[in-house]
């Protein structure tokens, strides 16, 4: 009887938002160069948690849709609204790709990324890396699910390896990734203790500049995301 049910989809709130801001855009409302409301007013707009409008900029401002000035505000990018409708059309059907084609891909830009970490990184690189470690590891021990912590950990070795564009791709499909993958698989101390000590032989291959070892530390470390099935 279950096999004739169909799943119920729920929409995520941040592509609503990027949806919303997307026909803003489209409509005039919104026009290239223009500053946007601040976020607690685009939160109380949508109905939605600053947090959610926060993620739904952030996302935007990695495809350079929007532009976050420090102590200004955040303006549309003076693109053209082909591009920036192509743009945000490609983001929202990012989300939702092929799990496995993903994960592949994520991995290929990790193993990359360490090799490179283990050639290019210096010493402040690593005491970057060790920094970013070490809160990971507090926050696990705080019993809190470490998702931020994880990713910095990650974009720290990507930063070390000295190749931006690496950088931003993994920044546009690991978060993702790594959000599915927690929120569906059981955290618990075994699994916490076994993540700590691959990061920190991942950590270790890097600082030994040992470009090998880095590469063979990171697959196995994701060895286990490879296999996870949504």
């Amino acid at each position: 009887m279950l096999e004739n049910l169909s799943r119920i989809k729920v929409d995520d709130p941040v592509d609503l938002i990027i949806s919303q801001i997307r026909e803003l855009i489209l409509s005039g409302r919104f026009k290239p160069g223009e500053k946007l409301p601040p976020e607690r007013k685009l939160a109380e707009h949508f109905g939605v948690s600053r947090n959610q409008v926060r993620e739904a900029i952030n996302k935007l401002q990695i495809y350079g849709i929007l532009k976050v000035l420090p102590q200004s505000g955040t303006y549309i990018a003076g693109l053209g609204l082909v591009a920036i409708e192509g743009l945000i059309t490609d983001i929202l059907k990012l989300d939702k790709p092929e799990f496995k084609s993903l994960v592949e891909t994520r991995i290929l830009l990790e193993k990359e990324a360490a090799r490179l970490a283990a050639i290019h990184s210096t010493k402040d690189d690593i005491v970057q890396l060790k920094n970013a470690l070490s809160r990971y590891e507090e926050k696990l021990r705080e019993g809190d699910v470490a998702v931020e912590e994880d990713l910095i950990f990650h974009l720290k070795i990507a930063e070390a390896g000295k190749n931006e564009v690496l950088k931003t791709l993994m920044m546009i499909i690991t978060p993702d990734i790594v959000k599915n993958f927690i929120k569906l698989k059981v955290c618990n101390e075994k699994n916490n203790k076994k993540t700590i000590e691959e990061h920190r032989l991942i950590l270790q291959m890097i600082s030994d500049g040992n470009p090998d070892g880095a590469v063979d530390a990171m697959e196995e470390h994701l060895q286990e995301v490879k296999d996870f099935q949504l």
